[in-house]
Parts: structure tokens; C-alpha cells; sequence
């Protein structure tokens, strides 16, 4: 179950542990509880502050397949259905230690505004142990669930509990409920959560942000934390600068890619991995984050006012842009409305999903059919859409998709809308551009990936942007306002490639200190 080198590594990881937690199961019978109560067992021996027990909850646990934690025997408000293995086993390990005393990893504002809710708000989250969007949405809510008594979170796996799966029509992860109602599905980033929440709660909440320290004058504030943004942070710490770095996730786009192997010197890494090491990286420096949290508007001037969704104000000399890019849609009939039932965007979250069904693929670039070739290992059959006469992917990728037997692909087509049934995806409905023939292919899942749209709408207002939404700069990655910079894939430069945004990124933070020395 626990190999001898996860358990060594734990027995680190838990050695400070303060408090005492115990690991609540519930009782009862489940084909699967042995396996869960081994694994519990064996996580309790790597720390005498650790400890496992098996007990009738009384109601506050339903399933004999769930558990709890309790730190110094109070409920802790966080349980797991299901054995957290696969991407959640951190989130678990996270939980242990933030339930013992660890410092939690959220910004004292937002700290300050979960702790001012005074609402019950019970959160389930489904989700599917290869999902890497997962665990951000599972930890955040963790922590919210150990600083306020309010809140409870718990984490599902969806692929244990397909009577709660079709109860509430769940084909994506993660899914999260609220007090029995959907609250959010799909990818899903804390901020987006934070920002409900905020909706939610009374006003109270956002004031306790105000009321939080603010930060001195910075001399640069960086605005995303993909590549591009913390290249530039790391330049700009390195000047000796006063940085602050804005993000509602860090890691970006990048974070969602599962194969990279065009990072010059890194022959293959993922993601996760690379935004690990990104972060690694700024820990070397001193540099303020503020993490979950947006920039709703800008106040120009030679002091610029970024306003956050916390209801913080910071007052910098420069501001570099680095938001990034998001999953660019169809635009066309039924995409909206099915999201989450059928419609998705990442097939690595939400593939596990389709097992056995005909899927599509909207897009014949290098994220279409690597996704094709993907998804082709799980689902029964992958039809890939692409409008032009001819694949703009890799050609290497190209001949793996077309050497599988179960994947098709369609060129020269358009997509004109999504069907359903009123509940999930039923077929997609597209024209040959050849002879204009409209034609109907029945399907379950449709995942769509046609590139990105830039993250700039929240400064259309400040910097002049390009037609299609990208902030114009020049060769110093300035802007056309004196003092904000920017870099990566929200601006002209073309070809979005995480390295071209890492040196973006660090090109913006030296246009910034030139500036900078210049100006003040």
C-alpha cells in the first residue's frame, strides 16, 4: 500500500506535527474497506501524533468507505470518501499537517474573510484520482474548513460513489456542491470559490480584508504566475526591488499541460512539476505573493492602485502584466449549457469519465490530438474535428493519432452546435466546408481545444490592445502606458511557448527596473 520510502519520507514530513490528529473511520462494510483501513493504519505508525480509530459518527459520516480527521479530539470539518491515493494523497498529507499546527498557506486576507463567515457551508467535491485540477480546489477548501467552524468539506471519489455520480449528473471534475446544490463544476480555481463565497457571505467578510495590513509602496507588482510571471518576479528580486507577485493560481496554463518536452535543457517534465520548480524557485528570493486572489481594475498614474478581489489595495511604481491565456470555446449552440455534462476542456481531468463512450475532439492542433491520442486509451472511439483542410499538429503526432484504430479524423469541417438530451451530450452537429452538407455524429463527451483567448479584459481600459484581445508592447515589453509592462501569452508576441514567456517574463522585469531607475 504505503511503499517503505513514502513512509520514511512522511515520518520527515510529520515530525513537527503539534497537535494530535486522528483519523475517524466510519463504520459499517464496504468491498473496499479493507484497503482503506490498511492504508490508514499504516499512515498512523510515521507519527506518534498520529493516530487511527474506527467509530460510528453518529450521522456526520455515512459511508463505511469514509473518514475524518480530529485534531486533539475536536472535528476538524474535513473527511474523505474514498481512499485519497493518485493526486489527492498530498491533499490528505496537507490536511494532516495544517490539522496539527502547521501555518496554512493562504494570504492573511483571505484568512480574514473565511474566518468572518458565519453561515454553515457544507462542500462536497467530487473528484477523480488523475485529476490535477483537483487537489487546488480540495486543499483550499480544507483550509477553509480548519479556520472556520462553519465550513466542512468533503472530498468524494467519484469513481466509488456512482449512486451520487448519477444523483447529481457529475461528468466533470472537480464538482463541487454546497449545501446539497451545484456551486461549481468543471476547472475551477480558488479564486473563482473565494469570489462566491465572498457573494455569499456577509458583509462583514470583504470589510475584515480591507481592515488587513497593507503593503508599503512596491517597486513592481506582477500581475499572473505562469512562466512569464515568475521569471519576472525573480528578475525584479534580483535588483533588489520590492516585489509583489498576483496570481490566481500559480502555474497557469502550464499547470494544466501533462507532457513537456520542448523545455530547452529539461527534456521531459510536466506541469505539476515545473510549476513546483518555479515556485522553488522564488522561495530563493524575497518576494510577496499573494496567491487566489484577482486584480479587478488598475488606477493609472505615476503611482499605480491595483484594487483586488479581497478588497486590498496595493500601491506599486511599476506593474507588469502576466496574465496568460485561458481555453478559447466553440462559441456556437449547446457548448455553455453542457459544460460539465458532456462539454470539457481538459481531457487528462475529465476523460476518466467517457470510459467506454464516443468522444470528440474539436481542434487538429498539437493540444487537439494530443488529447485524441490520450483519450484513445480510455474511451471506445475519438473523433477529431478540424476546420482546415489540413492538421496543424506535429507531424509525429499526427502518425501516433493516425496509426490507432479507434480514432478518426475529420478535416475541413465546421462545428455548429452541441445536442443534448436536456441532461448530457448526445451528439455534435457539424458541416463539410467541401460541399456544405450539414451531418449530425452521436457522441457522449466533447472536449474542445482550439487554442486560447488572451486574459486581458480587465485592462481593455488601461493599455492598448491588439484585435484580438492581446496587450500590444514593444521591444522592452512596454505598453502604452508609462509604467506597466508586459510579457507571456496575453501579449503580441507571437508563438506561446513556455519558453518564449520565460524570457518575456524576464525582459519585462529589466524594461521595468530601467524605468524604474529612470523615473524615480
Amino acid at each position: 500500500m504505503l511503499t517503505n520510502d513514502i513512509l520514511a519520507s512522511l515520518k520527515n514530513f510529520t515530525a513537527n506535527m503539534k497537535n494530535t490528529v486522528t483519523l475517524v473511520l466510519q463504520t459499517g462494510e464496504h468491498e473496499k474497506r479493507a484497503e482503506l483501513t490498511e492504508f490508514l493504519s499504516q499512515l498512523s505508525t510515521v507519527s506518534e501524533n498520529i493516530t487511527f480509530e474506527e467509530r460510528d459518527t453518529e450521522g456526520r459520516l455515512a459511508s463505511p468507505i469514509s473518514f475524518l480527521l480530529e485534531a486533539d479530539g475536536k472535528d476538524q470539518g474535513i473527511s474523505f470518501s474514498g481512499l485519497p491515493g493518485g493526486h489527492e494523497f498530498n491533499s490528505l498529507i496537507l490536511a494532516l499537517l495544517h490539522s496539527s499546527g502547521t501555518p496554512l498557506k493562504l494570504d492573511d486576507s483571505i484568512q480574514s474573510i473565511i474566518k468572518n463567515i458565519d453561515e454553515p457551508l457544507n462542500f462536497q467535491v467530487f473528484m477523480s484520482l488523475s485529476c490535477h485540477n483537483c487537489p487546488d480546489v480540495v486543499q483550499a477548501l480544507n483550509q477553509f474548513s480548519i479556520l472556520n467552524d462553519n465550513i466542512s468539506t468533503e472530498t468524494i471519489d467519484g469513481g466509488l460513489f456512482p449512486d451520487l455520480i448519477e444523483k447529481y449528473n457529475i461528468q466533470g471534475v472537480p464538482t463541487v456542491l454546497l449545501n446539497g446544490k451545484l456551486f461549481a463544476n468543471g476547472k475551477i480555481d480558488t479564486a473563482v470559490i473565494l469570489e462566491k463565497l465572498m457573494q455569499l457571505a456577509p458583509r462583514t467578510a470583504k470589510s475584515a480584508a480591507k481592515k488587513s495590513e497593507a503593503l508599503p509602496l512596491q517597486d513592481m507588482t506582477i500581475i499572473g504566475g505562469g512562466p512569464a510571471g515568475v521569471a519576472a518576479a525573480i528578475y525584479g528580486a534580483r535588483k533588489g526591488l520590492a516585489v509583489t507577485i498576483i496570481a490566481d493560481r500559480f502555474g497557469g496554463q502550464v499547470k494544466d499541460t501533462m507532457a513537456i518536452e520542448n523545455l530547452i535543457s529539461v527534456p521531459k517534465t510536466t506541469g505539476p512539476e515545473l510549476t513546483g520548480a518555479l515556485l522553488s524557485h522564488m522561495d530563493d528570493y524575497t518576494i510577496t505573493r499573494k496567491e487566489h486572489l484577482r486584480v479587478g481594475r488598475i488606477e493609472k498614474g505615476k503611482i499605480k492602485k491595483l484594487h483586488l478581489s479581497s478588497g486590498e489595495v496595493i500601491e506599486t511604481k511599476t506593474v507588469i502584466i502576466a496574465t496568460g491565456a485561458k481555453w478559447r470555446e466553440l462559441g456556437i449552440a449547446g457548448e455553455k449549457e453542457n459544460i460539465g455534462n458532456g462539454v470539457a476542456y481538459c481531457p487528462h481531468c475529465d476523460g476518466p469519465f467517457f470510459k467506454g463512450k464516443d468522444v470528440a475532439v474539436v481542434g487538429g492542433g498539437n493540444s487537439g490530438i494530443e488529447a485524441a491520442i490520450d483519450l484513445s486509451g480510455i474511451v471506445k472511439s475519438v473523433t477529431v474535428f478540424e476546420f482546415l483542410p489540413e492538421l496543424k499538429a506535429d507531424k509525429i503526432l499526427v502518425n501516433q493519432a493516425e496509426s490507432r484504430d479507434n480514432i478518426t479524423i475529420l478535416k475541413n469541417v465546421e462545428t455548429k452546435q452541441v445536442l443534448s438530451d436536456g441532461k448530457n451530450v448526445t451528439a455534435i452537429e457539424y458541416q463539410d466546408r467541401t460541399d456544405g452538407k450539414i451531418y449530425q455524429k452521436d457522441l457522449s463527451g466533447i472536449f474542445v481545444q482550439i487554442g486560447l483567448v488572451p486574459n486581458s479584459a480587465f485592462i481593455k481600459d488601461v493599455v492598448a490592445l491588439s484585435p484580438y484581445g492581446e496587450v500590444i508592447i514593444n521591444e522592452r515589453s512596454q505598453t502604452s502606458e508609462a509604467g506597466i509592462f508586459a510579457c507571456g501569452d496575453v501579449t503580441t508576441v507571437p508563438y506561446k511557448q513556455i519558453v518564449i514567456a520565460m524570457g518575456e517574463g524576464s525582459k519585462a522585469a529589466l524594461g521595468a527596473f530601467d524605468y524604474l531607475i529612470r523615473e524615480f
